[in-house]
């Protein structure tokens, strides 16, 4: 750990230097030269007591595997200086490499014409460092676009709740379930609140939606089971006329957290699925329930955690015991890789597998031309929904936040999914 945070204090001081550049060059011109050096000076004496402060945080983050007040908001802060230092390198970078080709050119240029016996033409001075000046305030512009979501994110945009309502079509959805509507959470993560009036806002957002059924789709807490107890009266305030449904997350099961034995890891995932049955969630652990309606059934399936990289507990084949083959089937599994190297290949058909974990890394853009998040590099679906060989995918954003204390441009989401029977392009 002291070596990473090394490392990372090293980098985090070369970006400085990069950015103390473009610092100068917005203040070569003030009259006060006092005023000028008070501000250079300024500039290093935050940082370092920055990084100082970083470095002291994430130690305690990790060796005593507690996040406070404090140790958040230098979490938070960091982030925030790094990707706006980072665009407003990225400007000035920009314009280095083009002095660089401009330089290059100049002088191949220069050669040829002594080859040939000309004297160099020079082209008219361009007044270098008022373009310099112009770029620094250029990047300290652009820079300020991410700083001010970052700003956003970290004290409203967390709790930004986002109503996602999407229709689904199936050739074989049984009649009595055409227009059947299921309201999805996933992602709480309790222990990251800090605001619970703003928690109840998104809570009130998913009673609105009066959905025939309620799922949420794993990780109710960070690490301990306590962490959802201050919110238990929140989230058992949700009903639906066919029950209310849920399934495990990689945090539930406390992977993440020193425990003194395992003894006190497995009761503190007692003490967890205890707090899903005092909500009124029926907790689905590898198995199936049979959800009624008009005489007819659909299969609810959960099983336990499953996903590259974290901990593949999940037995698809278990959930399906006893399950027709014919049956339409909607599966509840945390992670969409389970979907994507199981399910999907399985050879029982999954109509619909409902899905969160990533988050959408809590930052990204989605538009309706651009949908982009750093995690998609690690998940090829990462939110939304898709279709693909007659199988369908929902990945929800996520309820809550973990790590990055924020959301910027992938709010929190509650999902409304309505069932139809038939063809979406009927």
């Amino acid at each position: 750990m002291l070596r990473f945070l090394l490392i990372m204090g090293v980098m985090f001081l070369l970006m400085n230097w990069y950015v103390f550049q473009g610092i100068k060059r917005l203040t070569a011109n003030w009259r006060s030269k006092q005023l000028r050096r008070a501000v250079h000076w300024g500039y290093w004496l935050f940082m370092l007591l920055f990084i100082a402060g970083f470095v002291w945080a994430i130690n305690i983050r990790f060796s005593t595997d507690t996040t406070t007040a404090l140790v958040q908001w230098f979490i938070n802060a960091f982030l925030t200086l790094f990707v706006t230092q980072l665009v407003f390198i990225l400007v000035l970078f920009a314009e280095d490499i083009y002095r660089m080709f401009k330089a290059a050119f100049r002088f191949f240029r220069r050669s040829s014409a002594k080859k040939e016996g000309q004297q160099e033409r020079r082209l008219p001075e361009r007044r270098l460092p008022e373009r310099r000046k112009f770029v620094s305030q250029l990047a300290l512009v652009l820079a300020g676009i991410p700083f001010a979501s970052f700003v956003y994110g970290t004290t409203r945009g967390k709790y930004d709740y986002t109503l996602h309502r999407h229709t689904l079509y199936f050739d074989d959805l049984p009649d009595a379930f055409d227009g059947f509507t299921i309201t999805q959470l996933s992602d709480v993560h309790s222990g990251s609140f800090d605001d619970p009036e703003a928690v109840q806002r998104g809570i009130e957002l998913a009673k609105a939606q009066n959905s025939d059924l309620f799922v949420f789709t794993g990780d109710l807490v960070n690490d301990e089971a306590p962490e959802i107890v201050p919110y238990k009266n929140n989230f058992s305030q949700i009903k639906a006329p066919f029950g209310q449904y849920s399934i495990l997350g990689n945090h539930d099961y406390g992977m993440y957290h020193e425990w003194p034995s395992q003894a006190a890891e497995q009761a503190n995932l007692e003490r967890l699925k205890q707090h899903h049955a005092d909500m009124g969630y029926r907790l689905l652990l590898d198995e199936h329930v049979m959800i009624e309606k008009g005489g007819e059934k659909i299969a609810l399936l959960g099983v336990e955690n499953w996903g590259r990289g974290f901990i593949e507990k999940g037995d698809l084949d278990k959930a399906l015991a006893g399950v027709d083959a014919n049956a339409f089937k909607i599966l509840l599994s945390h992670d969409p890789s389970h979907w994507t190297e199981v399910v999907k290949e399985h050879p029982t058909h999954i109509h619909l597998t409902l899905s969160g974990h990533t988050h959408g890394m809590q930052f990204g853009v989605e538009t309706p031309l651009v949908k982009w998040s750093p995690v998609q590099y690690r998940y090829r679906h990462w939110a939304g929904l898709l279709n693909e060989q007659h199988q369908q995918l929902y990945v929800n954003r996520g309820f809550g936040f973990i790590g990055f204390s924020g959301r910027v441009g992938i709010w929190p989401e509650v999902t409304v999914l309505e069932l139809r029977k038939g063809r979406g392009d009927a």
